[in-house]
């Protein structure tokens, strides 16, 4: 697909960060500093960096570091959520009911089982009910990261599943974090911020070529209108990371009339130029300042696991997220009109089940909207998160890997097969050369 050329765009390094692998492992292993500084002799300065406040108080953006990463940053990575949302509605895979019902409800039972499995695990204490969304969400770049490594012979219909069913995810962990973490919602920045919105809708419809071949453009016209969207929707109560998912639906995705054959959209194209910010500095920074959590060594880690927030939440990465997404589509495909992909087999859809238990980065922001940072159960619920999801990306792993294998072998086969159907054919060939020849 061409895109337009410059700057960063070509560079080796925006490359690099584009590749789901690549993105995934910055993001493991930038929780993996956090954890280790966290538990350092060292830990009083990422505590303290994690909590450093700056901003300006009268405009409501005095934040800590933390809360700038988890509110700021992490806009950029749900505006390109965003955008993969609105492509696939208007003319990816979701606009086709009859293709897209299985993945959508799958992506809904994955949602509901989870949410039981910590409701069961807490029910006894209502102040822990908060937190059952936090087992919820799937960590897209991190399952896909999974796949990536390990599946290069899986059927694409397996990738294509765990994508689709991914982005419903994404679309109802954003309707969560709106709905049911929203406390108070102030009418007139909200306002303020869709009036924004619009405007920056409005600038990119009528723009788009601009924005097209003049990356500049964007960034001088669109981030600023972008930035105050945000700052409103922030200063509203409203999760500010709301406001990158609106920005992101304002974005067209289909091509303009009369351009070149085979020109990519706006919204490829910025899709395309923000991933490496996302998948390199965004997200990466928000495990940085998110996943640090003291353990307090073994036994702090067992406690902390044995907290009926780390129960709910580990049960319901590790098996609510797998039963409900296998058990859904099973159900949904006993009806008569709805088919699974024959390409795909139970097993691997367990496999996709398991990688929708890598919760992490959704997870994470859920559990900062759940309990406060001084909650002893704040921590725990972190804890649980890591827990799971390495428990839950490493049982996907052994899994896929051996399907991979099998997949492997058939190809080899298929491919044997083939090679000595052609050497066949060439020898009868030679055969009747031989025999026409001599005449």
């Amino acid at each position: 697909m061409p895109f337009p050329p410059g700057g960063a765009e070509t560079t080796r390094l925006g490359a690099l960060l584009r590749t789901e692998a690549v993105g995934g492992a910055l993001l493991v292993a930038m929780a993996v500093v956090a954890i280790v500084w966290a538990n350092s002799p060292w830990a009083e300065g990422y505590f303290w960096l994690r909590d450093l406040e700056v901003g300006y108080e009268p405009w409501r953006l005095r934040l800590s570091l933390g809360a700038w990463a988890a509110d700021g940053l992490l806009a950029v990575f749900f505006f390109l959520v965003g955008l993969e949302l609105k492509r696939e509605f208007v003319a990816g895979d979701l606009r086709n009911p009859r293709i897209a019902i299985v993945p959508v409800a799958a992506a809904a039972g994955g949602v509901a089982v989870p949410a039981l499995c910590y409701l069961g695990a807490t029910w006894h204490e209502p102040s822990l009910l908060r937190g059952w969304a936090i087992p919820t969400a799937t960590d897209i770049a991190f399952a896909v990261a999974v796949l990536a490594i390990i599946g290069s012979h899986v059927p694409s219909a397996l990738r294509v599943f765990l994508l689709t069913l991914a982005v419903v995810d994404d679309l109802i962990a954003i309707g969560i974090i709106a709905v049911f973490y929203t406390e108070q919602i102030e009418l007139v920045p909200l306002g303020l911020g869709l009036l924004a919105v619009c405007v920056y809708g409005a600038l990119a419809q009528r723009r788009r070529q601009c924005f097209h071949v003049r990356p500049a453009a964007a960034w001088l016209i669109l981030l600023p209108v972008g930035i105050v969207a945000w700052a409103f929707v922030h200063a509203s109560g409203i999760h500010a990371t709301v406001a990158g998912v609106l920005l992101g639906f304002t974005i067209p995705v289909r091509r303009r009339d009369g351009g070149p054959v085979g020109e990519p959209c706006l919204a490829e194209v910025f899709e395309h130029r923000f991933r490496p910010l996302s998948a390199g500095v965004a997200v990466p920074l928000f495990a940085l300042f998110s996943a640090g959590v003291a353990l307090g060594g073994g036994e702090g880690m067992a406690a902390a696991l044995a907290d009926p927030v780390a129960i709910g939440v580990v049960l319901g990465l590790v098996v609510g997220k797998p039963v409900g997404i296998v058990a859904t589509t099973w159900a949904v495909t006993r009806l008569r009109s709805i088919r699974l992909d024959p390409a795909l087999r139970w097993a691997d859809l367990v496999g996709v089940g398991l990688l929708g238990g890598i919760g992490f980065t959704v997870s994470l922001l859920v559990t900062e909207l759940s309990f406060a940072s001084a909650d002893p159960r704040h921590g725990r619920a972190k804890v649980a998160i890591l827990f799971g999801s390495v428990l839950a990306a490493v049982l996907a792993a052994i899994l896929l890997a051996a399907r991979n294998r099998r997949y492997r072998r058939i190809a080899d086969v298929g491919r044997a097969d083939v090679g000595r159907a052609g050497g066949g054919a060439e020898a009868r060939g030679d055969g009747a050369e031989g025999v026409y020849g001599g005449r």
